[in-house]
């Protein structure tokens, strides 16, 4: 699959869901990068769901969800993640 180039700040408060059922998470409220590279290493969920709630996902300090940047298929105007990649 082909690696996705997207600055962090393109995916603040776009709405992601799956590409398997189309289950809603909830919103990306920021990322987590690593500040040597730049590179995205998880959307930090805010407004999370009864689909998110379900899948007993990491938290942060803040008690936001975390889904790994690698479970991101594309982004348009909703973040579309792979549920089989999130774990």
């Amino acid at each position: 699959m082909a690696e996705i180039k997207v600055r962090g700040r393109e995916l603040v408060g776009k709405v992601v869901v799956s590409d398997e059922a189309g289950k809603k998470f909830g919103r990306v409220g920021d990322v987590s990068f690593i500040a040597d590279t730049g590179e995205l290493m998880n959307l930090l969920l805010i407004e999370p769901t009864k689909a998110t709630q379900d899948l007993h996902l990491q938290q942060d300090e803040q008690s936001r969800h975390l889904i790994p940047f690698s479970a991101v298929k594309s982004v348009g105007d909703f973040v579309i993640v792979s549920e089989k990649e999130i774990f």
